[in-house]
């Protein structure tokens, strides 16, 4: 078998060669930590080189243009390369593929406070050099500042709902497309006098002509204030927007001038820019929901893609979402409950001055769940509850007081079913001997 040949030039001036000490490069880059796993005939040190100079100054062969001057400023540089395992001695027979961690740090003035070009250049071409996954990005404060971030995040968020001292209850209204406003005003209507913080449109309804934007705004937000009167809370409504462009960003427009409070935006279907420009532009003063759509595309395969971490918590922390929704591992979601509670981490850890956002785990969530999920997380995060509301045998006012029974039952510690027949509460009792 003829091994294949790498090549790169290496440059007697060591500023301009693709790789660098992590001290030697200064504050000017984007350090972007990969995967991946070569044949054992190839040089993990050329190969990291090449992809180096692929996103960013040069390509397959020598171009008069990238010359040394260039390489300086712009090249970016592999910092690190780490074999798993850490083969010091000799690599056993056997080994037929070698694996590793990588670093390549990419200069900021080849980016900028981009998301687009980011994208571009950390996974651009090599996304498609097969077994190679980003794992991390570390951003310098000049990046970041370049960000305006969430303008309410979960301080926002509980001073807007009043609420301190708890979870927060969001309820998706169910089915999830193809019905008219009038049904699902009626329903919003039901699961926010039941004790729903937030009503969320599902994801799937979008502005059609059986149920526009406007249409739902109107009736649904009538519906919220009817409920809240009774009740004596606030709700959020997050009406989806979702749309191609210009149109998304007019659907946004028209929702709030119709008194909406709150957005919904799958971000990865519509795009990250998307999402950041929302968050940015000062006209949109209610909080913005952000939908994992799309996500298992990036994250779900080990050898590649993009570190869901990454793509369900800083990235859209970063272009402004003031609560994720993401896959929770305790009910339908297949989801590792290590990168669970990486993407928590992620939207709630210090992160230059961006502010934390509210986690939103979603899928299959039902009343006795709520005691791992505030277990896990603690009082800064939103309960997702779709069908484990709007299957409860007593309807989905009944659905809500569960959940919300459920939840101070899981604040102060003590066992949902003894909670239940303590203090009475048939909803939550019916709703712990519901299959699921």
């Amino acid at each position: 078998m003829e091994i294949p040949k790498l090549t790169f030039r290496r440059f007697e001036d060591l500023e301009a060669n693709p790789e660098a000490l992590p001290e030697g490069i200064g504050k000017d880059y984007i350090i972007a930590t990969y995967y991946m796993s070569f044949p054992k005939m190839l040089s993990i040190n050329d190969i990291s080189q090449i992809m180096a100079i692929e996103q960013s100054t040069g390509t397959w062969i020598p171009v008069p243009g990238e010359s040394p001057d260039v390489r300086k400023k712009h090249v970016a540089k592999v910092i690190g390369i780490y074999e798993v395992p850490d083969y010091e001695f000799m690599i056993p027979d056997e080994v037929r593929w070698r694996e590793y961690i990588v670093q390549i740090a990419f200069p900021f003035d080849n980016i900028g406070s981009t998301i687009s070009m980011l994208f571009t250049a950390v996974i651009g071409n090599i996304s498609m050099a097969g077994k190679v996954k980003l794992l991390d990005l570390k951003f310098p404060e000049k990046y970041v500042k370049g960000f305006k971030g969430p303008k309410f995040g979960i301080e926002g968020v509980r001073k807007v709902l009043g609420v301190y001292d708890r979870p927060l209850l969001n309820n998706m209204i169910k089915p999830c497309t193809g019905f008219p406003p009038d049904l699902g005003a009626k329903l919003t209507y039901e699961v926010a006098r039941g004790g729903v913080d937030i009503v969320k449109d599902d994801e799937l309804l979008g502005n059609r002509p059986f149920n526009s934007v406007e249409e739902r705004v109107t009736k649904y937000m009538e519906a919220i204030d009817k409920a809240n009167e009774e009740k004596g809370e606030k709700t959020l409504y997050a009406v989806n927007i979702s749309d191609d462009i210009p149109d998304v960003f007019e659907n946004a427009d028209r929702a709030v001038e119709l008194g909406a409070n709150c957005l919904l935006v799958n971000y990865l279907a519509t795009g990250l820019p998307v999402l950041r420009k929302l968050a940015e532009d000062p006209s949109i003063k209610v909080p913005i929901m952000a939908h994992m759509d799309c996500a298992g595309i990036y994250y779900e395969s080990p050898f590649s893609g993009i570190r869901s971490d990454l793509i369900l918590g800083k990235l859209p922390r970063l272009a402004g979402a003031d609560i994720v929704v993401y896959p929770a591992p305790y009910g339908k979601a297949i989801f590792p409950e290590e990168k669970y509670l990486a993407v928590a981490k992620s939207l709630i850890y210090s992160f230059y001055d961006i502010k934390p956002v509210f986690p939103m785990p979603s899928g299959g969530i039902v009343p006795s769940t709520v005691p791992k999920l505030i277990q896990t997380l603690g009082k800064d995060v939103v309960v997702a509850a779709g069908g484990g509301i709007h299957a409860h045998p007593d309807g989905p006012a009944a659905g809500a007081r569960a959940f919300r029974a459920a939840i101070d039952a899981a604040v102060k510690g003590e066992d949902l079913r003894k909670y239940a027949e303590e203090n009475n509460i048939p909803e939550l009792i019916k709703a712990l001997q519901m299959r699921v």
